[in-house]
């Protein structure tokens, strides 16, 4: 049974430029046919999966978002400013 089901919806996107190693390539391009998707959408549910597991990944963001978050709300204000 795949742990990723096939997409039901088109989220909003961006693009990312990555490098991977050759097998890490092969897989992904299959995973994503055995689960009838691209590679796009595996490496992004891969990555969503990940971020709901890591138990410290979590712990660490939450003691990180604000600040993130707050330098994010003042770099854009400053922008839409002009």
């Amino acid at each position: 049974m795949a742990l990723l089901k096939a997409p039901s919806k088109h989220p909003k996107t961006t693009t990312l430029q990555v490098r991977l190693e050759d097998e890490v390539r092969h897989n992904l391009d299959r995973y994503a046919e055995f689960i009838d998707a691209n590679a796009s959408y595996v490496v992004s549910e891969a990555l969503k999966l990940l971020f709901r597991k890591d138990e410290d990944f979590k712990r660490w963001l939450g003691q990180h978002t604000n600040s993130h978050d707050q330098k994010q709300i003042q770099g854009d204000a400053l922008t839409k400013t002009a």
